[in-house]
């Protein structure tokens, strides 16, 4: 069995809690993965510094919902090609995560797929500075985690950080990426699996 459809097995034994929008603002990312050699591998972006919000971050392809959009996954799609230029199309679903709140005020709606391998990227360089490719398996790895308590606006929150391979990921980007791994573990315990890429 396929890796990315192990993954989608295990995504549906989960029920993604829902947040209540409030006056939180809608928005949605993808966490895209492919196959290398087989294993499963995710997709980063790292914004540039100019930015306003996130600069300097690693982060998924995702942003605010538009109008146009016809649900959260239009959204994390739609926003995923503008980034980083994987259509729609190419983009297989395989489950979601729980809702997470931003800490600027956005209820994000998390959606995992599948895109084919040796994508040809185009990216917004507005928006990305470059793009950070990771094999899961050694996300998974202890001893690149660490967790500190943070304090904003007079309650503390803990936030997660991972660090490999020179790349720093923390905040909202870590904490979906714990749950994925958490959600997926099943994966991690399988043999290697060698395979053609297609």
């Amino acid at each position: 069995m396929s890796p990315l459809l192990q993954i989608a097995e295990q995504l549906a034994c989960f029920d993604a809690k829902p947040i209540d929008l409030g006056e939180l603002r809608p928005a949605a990312v993808l966490v895209p993965l492919f196959l290398r050699d087989g294993e499963p591998w995710v997709l980063f972006t790292l914004r540039p510094e100019h930015l306003e919000k996130h600069a300097g971050e690693i982060s998924f392809p995702g942003g605010s919902a538009e109008d146009e959009d016809r649900d959260f996954w239009q959204t994390a799609l739609r926003e995923t090609e503008e980034e980083v230029g994987i259509r729609g199309a190419d983009v297989q679903r395989l489950g979601r995560l729980d809702d997470f709140y931003s800490v600027h005020g956005y209820r994000v709606k998390v959606c995992v797929g599948s895109f084919p391998s040796d994508y040809p990227y185009r990216l917004d360089s507005n928006e990305i500075d470059e793009i950070i490719e990771l094999p899961l398996a050694r996300l998974r790895d202890p001893q690149i985690y660490h967790q500190e308590d943070w304090t904003h606006k007079g309650r503390m929150f803990p936030v997660d950080f991972y660090h490999l391979d020179g790349h720093n990921i923390w905040g909202m980007t870590a904490a979906v990426l714990k749950q994925l791994l958490a959600r997926t573990e099943a994966v991690a315990a399988q043999p290697p699996v060698v395979q053609a890429l297609s």
